[in-house]
């Protein structure tokens, strides 16, 4: 992302971006907001991708800063409100995670400061980067703009922004988005019921737990597509629901097990394993805290959102930025003609240099992506619809039937007839499967 993109800005961060103001007239020390993806907001609505310090330093400073941030707000969201650390070129920052709805959507961050003489920094940052740009950097000069703390003073300071940050929590905030994304899970949950009601009725085969669907979820977690995810979410929900007969006891069961495997389909996906592991501890405790069907729901949500952010804005890749888009461009545009040289350009990479860091980074090259992506897709498609192969193939992407059988057959050692077959009832003479 570069220079400033415009985005509706809610008003809770409105708040937010008035309490660092005060935060910064107070202590002297540059304070501002993050949101959920790591960016610097603005009170225009306006996001960018780097802290106003890094603004004068791009001659030494190519580091995408906002992991760093977005990392301490995670950190300090774990570890109680409250935590310091260091951006990638050494300054100290500290953080407070800013909570809507038990959720940090983004957080507080103050800083830069220096613990060590500026003298001491700027060998540091020689023997990191090159001496030549950090001599032209004119770095000695602009480190006199930023204080120099001791290291009980940068505690207290920590502590502050987190009172800060406290204050805004504990202030009033509209409930109208949780309201409605709560409602609109339910009526998706209750909708799914409904179709095996009705599958039921017709006497079609139905498994008591959708576990292709569960297959689906983890392989959306581990590509970071959130948005899909809580729609097949709901989906396997709907049949735990259905199955348990209303017994909340066996419905967390559920949940739990769909908790371990999602946070592990997250570090699969390359989130940082300490950091999902230790959330997933937490998480484990807050479902206690749930006493309805309909809670434990909406805080599953949440919860698959949060592990979807993991695996793309925590992990140390490089050109995230770019692989995180391609992933979003392939899963919104797999029906369509989809080549490596138009996704290349669209994330500014030559060709031949975009395929070599989709493979290191996503441990297959872009075809074998795409392909994986149009047959999970067709799966779907093949269980839950009277659609014919060719016109399945057609709407996967795959103008060709007979490559698109060729494709999922070593995918998943079954052609897409025996594959329909084994998971419903056909009719011999059209092919066709029958509710």
């Amino acid at each position: 992302m570069n220079g400033k993109s415009k985005n509706y800005i809610s008003p809770f961060y409105k708040k937010a971006l008035e309490l660092a103001d005060i935060y910064k007239a107070a202590t002297g020390i540059e304070c501002f907001v993050i949101n959920s993806k790591g960016y610097r907001l603005s009170s225009d609505g306006a996001t960018e991708p780097v802290c106003p310090f890094c603004r004068s330093l791009t001659d030494i400073c190519h580091t995408d800063c906002r992991q760093a941030h977005l990392y301490g707000g995670y950190q300090a969201e774990r570890f109680g409100g409250s935590y310091i650390y260091f951006c990638p070129i050494n300054m100290l920052h500290w953080a407070s995670p800013l909570m809507e709805e038990g959720m940090m959507t983004g957080a507080l961050i103050a800083g830069p400061a220096l613990i060590i003489d500026p003298d001491e920094l700027i060998d540091e940052l020689n023997q990191k980067f090159d001496p030549d740009s950090v001599k032209q950097a004119n770095l000695k000069n602009k480190l006199k703009s930023i204080p120099k703390l001791s290291t009980e003073k940068a505690k207290a300071l920590s502590e502050m922004l987190l009172i800060t940050a406290s204050h805004l929590i504990e202030g009033d905030r509209s409930q109208l988005t949780s309201r409605k994304d709560s409602m609109d899970q339910q009526a998706q949950i209750s909708e799914y019921i409904q179709y095996i009601k009705e599958m039921e009725n017709k006497d079609a085969e139905i498994s008591q737990y959708p576990i292709e669907k569960e297959r689906e979820l983890l392989h959306l977690i581990q590509t970071g597509d959130s948005k899909e995810a809580r729609s097949v979410l709901n989906e396997i929900l709907g049949a735990v629901f259905f199955s348990s007969g209303g017994k909340f006891d066996v419905v967390k069961a559920r949940v739990l097990e769909l908790l371990v495997l999602l946070s592990r389909a997250a570090v699969e996906g390359g989130g940082d394993a300490e950091q999902i592991f230790g959330m997933n501890y937490q998480y484990l405790n807050e479902i206690n805290d749930y006493t309805t069907v309909e809670g434990l729901a909406g805080w599953l949500a949440k919860v698959i959102v949060r592990f979807s952010d993991l695996v793309f804005d925590l992990r140390d890749v490089k050109h995230a930025d770019a692989i995180y888009q391609t992933i979003q461009y392939i899963n919104k545009n797999y029906a369509e003609k989809v080549t490596l040289d138009e996704v290349a350009s669209s994330v500014y990479l030559s060709p031949a240099y975009f395929s070599k860091i989709f493979k290191e980074e996503m441990k297959c090259n872009f075809n074998t992506y795409l392909n994986q992506v149009r047959i999970n897709k067709s799966k779907n498609l093949l269980m839950n619809s009277k659609f014919s192969l060719v016109e399945i193939a057609g709407m996967v992407g795959y103008e060709d039937q007979s490559y698109f059988t060729k494709v999922f057959k070593k995918m998943t050692n079954l052609s897409p007839g025996k594959y329909r077959e084994k998971r419903g009832k056909i009719d011999l003479d059209t092919k066709e499967i029958h509710s």
